[in-house]
């Protein structure tokens, strides 16, 4: 089975996935006034989501550096079938 963070795709193409935490999701909630539902969503199929013990309905934290600026910047999915 897969863990809480991402193991098994080790390319520099694919951005860092993990399991968004219930506390993430409130603050994200919170900040934005949505639910998980009105957020973008990602396939459990995606390989990026690859070792991550995820399950439809979870939301997943991405990380994605800029090629650009270097920076990171955080984007939030959830998960479907």
């Amino acid at each position: 089975m897969g863990t809480d963070t991402q193991e098994t795709v080790n390319n520099y193409l694919v951005p860092k996935m993990e399991k968004a935490t219930s506390e993430e999701i409130e603050k994200l909630s919170k900040t934005y006034n949505i639910t998980a539902a009105q957020l973008p969503h990602i396939k459990m199929t995606d390989a990026g989501l690859t070792g991550i013990a995820v399950g439809a309905g979870d939301v997943v934290k991405i990380h994605r550096k800029s090629w650009l600026t270097g920076e990171e910047t955080l984007y939030y999915r959830q998960v479907v079938d």
